[in-house]
């Protein structure tokens, strides 16, 4: 049985306890991890961190649903209302999402690849409906430090989404304003390989967010080819 048609139990009478804590009960904490329904748990804190996530901004809009269904974009017709329970419990407040953060950084304790596509898919969330704004980015800053990340990773990631907002395409790739081409090039080659989808497979990031993977290789790509334009304008111009 897929994790979406696990999801039909699971969400049947919204009991308090195990899992389902974390849907029905994150505020009043009652929260317990079944290592043995990782998959369940992993499916429904991402669902939760989602729907709080398109609650950031104080708003919910219907394009943030859309892109909360790109992100889990395998899920069947027939098992999407079982994944919109959850999804219409947790969007009531943003309150909470520490949790369900906590929830994922514990089944994936120490694999930053899946918690890195985590953010990845947040981000999407948050774009959908305008620029990402500043309670926005707190929420994704807070998921982040839960996440373990330092401020230098987030600002990488960040910089990953808000290309428009940002001339730095080095930031893109984790590194120094003006770095050397070859450092630039060892760097592009290690990032795109650590995103390609067969990669994030054997590093244990889940199908469901392999929908993201292609975004991420082009921003990476897109970082990369925008620093050769430059280096070729400079080596023009030394002529």
């Amino acid at each position: 049985m897929s994790v979406w048609g696990k999801l039909a139990g699971v969400t049947a009478g919204y009991l308090v306890g195990g899992i389902l804590g974390a849907v029905v009960g994150a505020v009043a904490g009652h929260f317990v991890l079944d290592k043995n329904d990782e998959d369940v748990a992993f499916a429904i804190a991402l669902i939760a961190l989602s729907a709080k996530m398109s609650k950031a901004d104080g708003k919910i809009s219907d394009k943030e649903f859309i892109a909360f269904k790109e992100i889990l974009h395998d899920i069947p017709e027939n098992e999407l209302k079982n994944v919109l329970k959850i999804y219409n419990l947790a969007k009531e407040d943003v309150s909470g999402y520490d949790v369900y953060a906590t929830q994922i950084a514990t089944i994936f304790e120490n694999n930053l690849h899946v918690l890195e596509n985590v953010l990845d898919a947040l981000f999407h969330v948050a774009k959908a409906d305008a620029p990402v704004n500043k309670n926005e980015l707190f929420f994704l800053e807070k998921v982040a430090g839960i996440f373990g990340f330092t401020a230098a990773e987030f600002a990488r990631i960040r910089a990953s989404h808000m290309a428009a907002q940002n001339d730095d395409p080095w930031l893109v790739l984790g590194l120094e304003s003006g770095s050397d081409i070859e450092k630039t090039k060892s760097q592009w080659k290690r990032l795109a390989a650590e995103n390609h989808p067969d990669k994030l497979i054997a590093k244990g990031v889940p199908k469901e967010l392999l929908g993201m993977a292609n975004e991420k290789l082009s921003v990476i790509n897109g970082a990369y080819s925008k620093i050769l334009r430059a280096h070729e304008i400079k080596a023009g111009s030394e002529m």
